[in-house]
């Protein structure tokens, strides 16, 4: 490993064996500024990794120290002092709580940037702060949200799958960003398949689980109670479970949604495989809000993210917890390691 902190295989190593992140701005009218400096502090003196902000210094000046680097390489050893920042400057002032499409360009490039640093190796993974999907359609942006945009940059289109995250409970929702009457229209059963592939790949590369166990969940009460409410689980779901068994993935289901996520019931799986987002979100939001991690599966880079949004409405005002980031970065570096002991 060289001095500068990146090792020559470009692994985001730092000195000592620290992992290095790049994090991105987010929405700078949102609580990302805020969220980002109190992860600093929580994390400066180590206890995870190092990260180095893809962002307007400036900004990010008014809530933590900050050092201007060139390269992330630089960012361990100024990280106990300061926030070290590449900078991607803004096109107008950030004004707490008050978005201005005229920044969404540079929230763009802050995501390239950090995507960039991530396949060279300079970093070890991405951590992405929250975006206004909103503002940055208005600006033109022509991605659904993150997921999308990162596996357009990483070159794998169509192949993301979005997880969520925290030390009790995996999800992963097979149709994401769609209204809920399109999610059943467009359910099918090769797209749970590729979810549930993907999902136990990462499970063994990411999280390091050897031999990683899938819950299927239903679509509709009671999982259809035998098609007497419906019956997507015998001409959708169940024909996906026998695929994945036999491709050697120990899958279980169609399990009823209502009780799957009780505590006896999560001890049976290592992930559970949901039909529709809120289906996946709600009991992970449940158990643990403050903890829950946003992790983008199938791209060639690690990516994770806190799982909530710009909170515009409190932006500004001191009292943003940064928990979630900061779940987010340490399973980043996690996954990371993993990776590299894979």
């Amino acid at each position: 490993m060289n001095e500068a902190g990146v090792n020559k295989a470009g692994t985001g190593d730092a000195g000592g064996g620290r992992t290095v992140l790049a994090v991105t701005m987010g929405d700078p009218a949102g609580i990302g500024p805020e969220i980002t400096a109190g992860a600093w502090r929580a994390l400066r003196a180590g206890g995870g990794p190092a990260f180095v902000v893809a962002g307007d210094d400036a900004l990010l000046a008014a809530h933590a120290p900050v050092r201007v680097v060139a390269d992330p390489s630089e960012a361990a050893a100024v990280f106990a002092d300061a926030l070290p920042v590449l900078p991607v400057p803004l096109a107008v002032p950030a004004r707490p709580g008050a978005p201005d499409a005229a920044n969404a360009p540079a929230v763009i490039a802050s995501i390239a940037r950090a995507v960039a640093l991530a396949q060279d190796g300079r970093v070890g993974g991405v951590v992405t702060n929250p975006i206004s999907k909103l503002v940055l359609t208005q600006a033109g942006f022509r991605h659904p949200g993150h997921t999308e945009y990162l596996a357009e940059l990483c070159g794998v289109p169509g192949q993301a799958v979005m997880m969520l995250a925290c030390p009790e409970l995996r999800v992963v929702p097979v149709t994401i960003h769609v209204a809920l009457r399109h999610a059943v229209d467009g359910l099918t059963t090769a797209e749970i398949v590729r979810c549930g592939l993907t999902t136990a790949a990462a499970l063994r590369r990411d999280f390091g689980i050897a031999a990683p166990r899938l819950a299927v969940a239903g679509l509709n009460p009671h999982a259809g109670e035998g098609g007497v409410m419906g019956d997507e689980e015998t001409t959708i779901i169940a024909p996906a479970i026998a695929a994945l068994r036999a491709a050697g993935i120990a899958t279980s289901g169609p399990w009823a949604p209502d009780t799957m996520f009780i505590p006896p019931a999560r001890a049976r799986y290592d992930a559970a495989l949901c039909m529709y987002h809120d289906q996946a979100l709600i009991p992970l939001k449940t158990i643990d809000m403050a903890g829950g991690v946003n992790v983008t599966l199938g791209l060639p880079i690690v990516r994770t993210s806190p799982d909530h949004g710009t909170a515009f409405d409190i932006a500004g005002q001191g009292v943003a917890d940064p928990s979630s980031l900061l779940a987010a970065l340490r399973l980043a570096g996690e996954m990371s390691r993993n990776r590299r002991s894979a």
